[in-house]
């Protein structure tokens, strides 16, 4: 604007149309300089100038003038305020990662020590299976056992009829069959459940399943083996009902004859 009032109070001078130009004066140019008019024209034209001047300084807006270094000073304030709050919503971000990264730890260490307890318990209703899974076989077996010794006795006088009775008559041959027939289903139905006898003769003598009555030097067997069974044993699974009682053979006379006599063998 200054710039366009300074131009407009330059033309009259720099055109030729005007009255000034048009003069005769302008044919002499060291009068015209010289003259009263054009000092009072150039004296009227820089106050006019100076007026112009400070009319455009006047006039200028608020906006012009101290407007722009409002408008930057609010915008770097509000730019800090957005930093600010951005600095405090990255904090707040953090300090909540931070919760949650403690808070999945946490969770981690209940989930682990719930699988170890989980494995506990699986171990101890195993533990528990078993045992109670035993201990009904136990029960099992002692129930058939209590059972079945009371009809030990039994089998051994069904044994020890038919070793001793000879019958001679028909009569007496079919009591025979009938109480054999008797004895057979009785050791059927101990086998059904398990029960075994023992054959011990010709075995060495074990103490867990045999009880020695009677013992007899010989020579023809082993120490300690077996030669007769004089009342049978019975087994129940591996457990034993009843030890078998039975003769054992001892050490023979001829070896000791030889070890109190040493030179009977040199003569």
């Amino acid at each position: 604007m200054i710039e366009e009032e300074k131009q407009q109070y330059q033309d009259p001078n720099s055109t030729g149309e005007t009255p000034e130009s048009s003069s005769p004066a302008s044919e002499n140019p060291t009068a015209s300089v010289n003259s009263p008019a054009n000092s009072n024209a150039a004296a009227d034209w820089e106050l006019e100038l100076a007026q112009a001047y400070q009319s455009a300084q006047t006039d200028r807006s608020p906006e012009a003038t101290s407007g722009a270094p409002g408008i930057g000073s609010d915008r770097i304030s509000l730019v800090a305020d957005a930093q600010e709050l951005l600095n405090k919503e990255l904090a707040q971000a953090i300090d909540e990662k931070e919760a949650l990264k403690t808070q999945l730890q946490a969770s981690k260490a209940q989930i682990e020590d719930l699988k170890n307890q989980n494995l506990r318990l699986a171990a101890d209703f195993d533990n528990f299976r078993r045992r109670t899974q035993k201990e009904k076989e136990e029960l099992d077996v002692q129930v058939r056992c209590a059972t079945v010794k009371p009809l030990l006795p039994v089998i051994d006088n069904f044994e020890r009829a038919r070793s001793h009775l000879k019958p001679q008559t028909d009569g007496e041959m079919n009591m025979h069959k009938s109480y054999q027939s008797v004895y057979k289903q009785m050791v059927e139905g101990l086998k059904q459940i398990g029960v075994s006898p023992m054959r011990p003769e010709g075995e060495q003598f074990d103490p867990n399943l045999h009880e020695a009555l009677l013992s007899e030097p010989t020579s023809d067997r082993e120490e300690g083996t077996i030669i007769q069974e004089l009342e049978r044993g019975y087994t129940l699974g591996d457990r034993v009902l009843r030890h078998a009682k039975v003769k054992v053979a001892a050490a023979g006379l001829s070896v000791v004859a030889s070890d109190e006599n040493p030179d009977s063998s040199e003569s």
